[in-house]
């Protein structure tokens, strides 16, 4: 594993064990860290977690912290980039950085409105088409994490 990541993946309260396995598993894949900010809705020894992570898990940079409070005096830099559907920019028009953060919302409620007040600026999109609520949340950590990986890389 590399001393410092491309990218801090954050789940703050994910529900279901599948999409944290299966984010775990990309950030594998890209070199990023996952953090999990509690409460979980799943144990971290759940069947379904490590069947979606595959055998990559023993691979995962990963951390579980109790509140966003304590995952921020960890990662006080940079700002976080805060995904919502209730963003105005989209995830393209943002210029990622290595070492950024990248923020997700639970499964059924997305992120806490107190994280998203006064942030807008910092707060990104997936376009998608109005028949459509919300993407799953691995497939949204994916998308967003491969354009920051793109940018990095890019550079």
């Amino acid at each position: 594993m590399p001393d410092e990541p491309l990218l801090h993946i954050v789940l703050v309260q994910p529900e279901i064990p599948q999409n944290a396995g299966n984010i775990g598993r990309t950030c594998v894949a890209l070199g990023a860290k996952l953090w999990l900010v509690r409460p979980l809705g799943f144990r971290i020894d759940q069947r379904q977690l490590r069947r979606a992570g595959l055998d990559y898990w023993q691979h995962l940079n990963w951390e579980v912290v109790d509140d966003w409070t304590t995952l921020r005096r960890r990662l006080p830099e940079p700002e976080p980039w805060l995904f919502t559907k209730t963003a105005e920019q989209p995830y393209t028009a943002a210029a990622f950085r290595p070492g950024d953060l990248l923020v997700f919302g639970s499964e059924s409620h997305g992120l806490p409105p107190s994280l998203l007040r006064g942030s807008a600026d910092r707060c990104l999109r997936i376009p998608m088409r109005p028949e459509v609520r919300s993407l799953n949340l691995a497939c949204s950590v994916g998308v967003a994490a491969y354009e920051a990986a793109r940018q990095i890389l890019a550079q």
